[in-house]
């Protein structure tokens, strides 16, 4: 039985001619956004590739299918059909009941890989929860990035992970984490967490080179590139602590744990910022599409 994978044709196009692409998660459009902002917030995530001279590829699963790139009607059923986000554990339970949903930066970035596209953008990544010591809650994100040997844009990862740890396990699965202009982590709100990096690169070139390098190594885990906002963009740092200590404050009351902490967390955070939260998204995954385009368009240039 074969990989069920369909690759959009204008993405396998790009792919065979060493044209650059880059993926896009969905979990952002199905849950990250309100609708029906989502809908227009997904075609002009992938209008900023293709005005860059790159093939956008949104990731996801439609139908028992594997989707590397979507056709208008299916970008349209991600944002407005109610479907569960998918990491990759649960790939082969949809797959095998013809089922869809929307892909997270794990389950992302391994289809990505299956369909031979190596750059991502992504607003943050997963990482080690706070209190993950007892509970032993972290992200499948690192774990797949361990194993995919794709390059991936993000903003650091949330502020309400524990950044330190998230650090150290990439650290030790072999994930080189690259601050983009920056020598500082940011922690996808904030342009600076506090938490410095041991390398940075200056442009896309350089990151194109590091993959190269990489792929000389034969090494197989992922490129995380830390893409700060500019400070003028980030939300501001005295409401952000603010809304953070109340959003942890209200979750412990609440005795929420697990999967459940997250979503109350960012949910909450954008109720207390008066949907300012909300706002800095969009442009951290704008700003995070825009370096994936560049390093994508350097990578193919080798």
């Amino acid at each position: 039985m074969t990989i069920p994978l369909s690759i959009a044709p204008s993405v396998a196009e790009a792919i065979a001619a060493g044209q650059p692409v880059v993926a896009l998660e969905s979990t952002i459009i199905s849950h990250g956004l309100p609708r029906p902002d989502n809908l227009a917030a997904a075609r002009r995530f992938e209008a900023l590739l293709t005005d860059q001279g790159v093939t956008p590829a949104t990731i996801a699963v439609l139908d028992g299918q594997l989707k590397a790139g979507l056709a208008p009607d299916e970008l349209d059923r991600i944002a407005n059909e109610d479907i569960p986000k998918l990491s990759v554990r649960d790939l082969p339970v949809v797959l095998a009941r013809g089922g869809s949903g929307a892909t997270t930066v794990a389950a992302t970035s391994y289809i990505a890989n299956l369909a031979g596209i190596r750059v991502f953008a992504t607003g943050g990544l997963g990482g080690v929860h706070r209190g993950a010591s007892e509970t032993f809650d972290e992200s499948a994100d690192l774990k797949v990035l361990s194993e995919v040997p794709i390059t991936v844009v993000s903003a650091g990862v949330k502020s309400i992970l524990d950044i330190p740890a998230t650090l150290e396990r990439l650290e030790s699965l072999g994930v080189i984490v690259l601050g983009y202009g920056t020598d500082k982590f940011p922690s996808f709100w904030l342009t600076d967490s506090g938490f410095e990096l041991d390398w940075s690169v200056a442009d896309a070139g350089a990151v194109a080179d590091v993959m190269t390098m990489r792929d000389e190594l034969g090494q197989p885990a992922a490129i995380l590139v830390a893409n700060p906002l500019p400070e003028s963009d980030q939300l501001d740092p005295a409401v952000h602590d603010r809304a953070l200590a109340e959003a942890l404050r209200m979750a412990d009351e609440q005795g929420l744990s697990g999967k459940d902490v997250t979503p109350f967390l960012l949910q909450t955070i954008v109720g207390l910022t008066g949907g300012a939260s909300l706002a800095v998204n969009l442009k951290i995954a704008e700003n995070n599409i825009r370096v994936a385009g560049e390093i994508a368009l350097a990578r193919a240039s080798r």
